[in-house]
């Protein structure tokens, strides 16, 4: 998904969101969600703006926002890495994986990489359990790792 911003003339796509909401009660989890499918993540400039605009204080938005692990503050990677921490990869070295992993592109989980390419999202669970242990980049899974198979897969990302 592209990630949208304010500054980019935007605005009037905030807008809209804005006036589809207006005069509701109870919107505050659509609403954030609405925003982040929108722009990829809550833009501090719309969090503004809608609380302006929908007489809700930020407090309460972000209150909101940051209480549930799903609303993200910064513009996500250009791929997302989803590594699986269900009991079947548990029990193949997941955590190996997942330690390789984070130490190789620099960040913690939840982090994405500075030069924009990579989101880290550890996950409960992705349900290819027979191929345990296993991370999905994007929308391919990638099964059956070590932490080397993971960083090599990550690598051939990077030369894309």
């Amino acid at each position: 998904m592209p990630v949208l911003t304010v500054e980019q003339g935007n605005e009037q796509v905030l807008q809209n969101i804005i006036e589809s909401f207006r005069g509701k009660k109870g919107i505050t989890i659509s609403l954030l969600s609405k925003i982040q499918d929108t722009f990829g993540y809550l833009p501090q400039e719309a969090m503004s703006k809608v609380a302006r605009e929908l007489d809700i204080s930020e407090a309460s938005l972000y209150g909101v926002a940051t209480f549930y692990a799903m609303f993200r503050f910064n513009p996500p990677g250009k791929y997302t890495i989803k590594l699986c921490r269900g009991t079947a990869c548990h029990v193949q070295g997941s955590l190996l994986i997942a330690q390789e992993v984070v130490r190789h592109l620099g960040i913690s989980e939840g982090d994405t990489t500075d030069d924009g390419l990579f989101t880290l999202q550890p996950v409960a669970c992705l349900g290819c359990c027979g191929l345990a242990p296993v991370m999905m980049v994007e929308d391919k899974v990638y099964g059956r790792l070590t932490p080397d198979k993971a960083i090599q897969v990550l690598e051939n990302y990077r030369k894309d």
